[in-house]
């Protein structure tokens, strides 16, 4: 059993979130597909953030699975290829549902490609609705339409579930000028600006997603999943973590 983590005292700067994983988040030191252990470290710190009264909702990537760009490489029909990554997430999204409702929480998947005998299809207002009684909400399968990548899905899905912001969960404490795997003298950035972000090609989120967010004033949270409690934390200002805003 894990220890507990005492949310910090006080107002969250964010209210309402979005979390955004890639399907790499939850396949732990396997090579492919979704490991248990990761998913229910993933769906605690999700509890965590809930427990506090945050409302949230995510969108996972389906890297874990396929990839749709990289099958492309390979000589498949891109679209193609993008449908058979958004249904990758729908599986990661029905995976980690599972881990959060053994959890006590209550959680739906809404899918942009509609699939009902297994989860929502995606309808705005209902999503909301299921945020304000206190359900986590996973959005799966992108935007239902290839050549988008799941960052500019959660960008998107973020405005119409008017987030406060978007929170990055990644293997590193927030945005480094560089590589900080590879570089040990990489400088971490405590804000960052949209523009900066792009001209640079920090890595943050894909170009489109980033320019979205700008366009929208909607920051992005940048921090480590792997420390235990990190999202509460951030969520209340403290702990390590970079914000992609408006000025840098």
């Amino acid at each position: 059993m894990q220890d507990q983590v005492e949310p910090s005292p006080g107002r969250s700067l964010y209210p309402r979130v979005l979390l955004k994983l890639s399907g790499e988040a939850l396949m732990g030191d396997r090579g492919f597909g979704l490991d248990s252990r990761t998913m229910g470290r993933v769906a605690a710190e999700v509890k965590r953030a809930h427990d506090c009264g945050i409302e949230i909702c995510l969108v996972i990537g389906g890297g874990n699975i396929f990839r749709g760009l990289s099958g492309a490489a390979h000589g498949m029909d891109r679209a193609q290829g993008d449908y058979m990554g958004m249904l990758a997430t729908v599986m990661n999204a029905l995976g980690l549902q599972s881990a959060l409702e053994g959890l006590g929480i209550h959680t739906r998947v809404q899918s942009a490609i509609p699939m009902a005998t297994v989860c929502e299809p995606y309808i705005r207002r209902r999503a909301i609705r299921h945020l304000e009684k206190g359900r986590v909400v996973i959005f799966a399968a992108g935007t239902g339409n290839p050549y988008f990548t799941t960052d500019t899905a959660a960008t998107l899905r973020a405005m119409e579930m008017n987030c406060d912001a978007i929170f990055k969960g990644t293997q590193v404490d927030g945005v480094y000028d560089s590589d900080p795997k590879k570089n040990p003298q990489a400088v971490r950035y405590e804000r960052v600006s949209y523009d900066e972000v792009l001209t640079k090609n920090l890595k943050v989120m894909d170009a489109s997603a980033v320019a979205l967010a700008r366009d929208n004033n909607l920051p992005i949270v940048v921090f480590s999943l792997k420390e235990e409690g990190a999202m509460t934390r951030v969520l209340f200002g403290e702990g390590r973590f970079t914000v992609v805003g408006p000025t840098g």
